[in-house]
């Protein structure tokens, strides 16, 4: 019975020794499993934050980008403007050194604006006049009007080569646009490189 009772002693003490040894490698897996999961907190409160600074980058670069818009509006409204109310030999220099670059073949007809009476026979003349050299001084003024306010559209056959001032102003209001959009992706790119 003694040996007995030291048997038992000693199974007790071995599972004593055993259960001592699973709670501290549970206690060190706890533990663990606390350091990893507060680092996936930790990450996640980053990658938050990060995803809320990149929307609100976004969105502030949507505002300037739409002030700057309206900006461009007022801005070629203006210009669309003034270019209207040149005065005419102004406005006729303009138009005829537009009507000289756009000529191609030098046979096409002018189609004068419905309102724009400085483009007539007198400037498609002059300029046929500066195109002779060329072989390229046949324009003719067209009957027809096209419904733009200011400028004309080159027509032979089916080609129309607009030149109008609202088209002109679009396609450099589009260029600047174009422009200001890479310039602040640009801004951007170079910001979010320095975070």
């Amino acid at each position: 019975m003694a040996d007995a009772k030291a048997e038992a002693k000693k199974i007790k003490k071995q599972a004593a020794e055993s259960q001592a040894a699973e709670q501290a490698k549970l206690d060190e897996q706890q533990a663990e499993f606390q350091k990893e999961t507060e680092a996936m907190a930790k990450k996640a409160a980053e990658d938050e934050r990060s995803h809320l600074l990149a929307a609100a980058r976004m969105e502030a670069a949507k505002a300037y980008l739409a002030e700057k818009a309206a900006i461009l509006d007022e801005v070629f409204a203006q210009v669309r403007q003034k270019v209207g109310e040149l005065p005419d030999a102004a406005y006729r220099e303009l138009m005829g050194k537009l009507m000289t670059e756009a000529v191609e073949t030098g046979d096409e007809q002018v189609v004068a604006g419905k309102e724009d009476a400085r483009v007539d026979r007198a400037l498609v003349d002059e300029v046929n006049a500066k195109l002779k050299g060329q072989d390229k001084g046949h324009l003719t003024l067209s009957d027809e009007t096209h419904p733009h306010r200011g400028g004309f559209v080159l027509k032979r056959g089916k080609i129309r080569t607009n030149v109008s001032i609202d088209v002109l102003v679009a396609q450099a209001r589009n260029a600047l646009i174009i422009e200001l959009a890479k310039d602040l992706f640009a801004q951007g790119a170079d910001a979010r490189r320095r975070q």
